[in-house]
């Protein structure tokens, strides 16, 4: 291994994400496509069969975050309130520089947060995107 690229979320949503990740946290559109219904390729590597979908990488520094919207097979909807406890990906985290003031700019347009910024030694807080997918904002001290 020599380092992690991306992860990847699924949305309902494309444009809602994407106006999330890119106009308050700093994300730029690095490439978008989509794939058809029966393209074999796809389905080998996503593990379904008769998937189709849209697909947009976004980039932040070295990081890149992948979002699908698939309209085939029909996906069931997330949980946007799923406890951190549950299995699975519990959350991506994110450093700044100064913690309060992105915390109060993301509430100002709307992110919800489980609290104020915290002091552990680091200076952290959670918060959600718009499908419910936790965020962590982390100053390091």
């Amino acid at each position: 291994m020599k380092a992690m690229h991306h992860t990847a979320i699924s949305t309902f949503d494309m444009d809602r994400l994407i106006k999330f990740y890119c106009d308050l946290l700093g994300f730029e559109v690095e490439s978008e496509f989509e794939w058809p219904v029966g393209l074999e390729v796809s389905d080998k590597i996503v593990g379904l069969k008769d998937s189709a979908s849209k697909v947009a990488m976004l980039k932040l520094g070295d990081f890149r975050l992948e979002l699908f919207q698939y309209s085939s097979p029909e996906p069931k909807p997330g949980d946007p309130n799923r406890p951190v406890c549950d299995h699975g990906v519990t959350h991506l985290a994110f450093t700044v520089e100064d913690i309060q003031a992105e915390y109060d700019r993301l509430v100002k347009a709307g992110m919800s947060f489980h609290c104020p910024p915290q002091n552990i030694g680091a200076i952290v807080t959670y918060g959600r995107d718009p499908d419910g997918n936790v965020l962590e904002l982390m100053q390091i001290t």
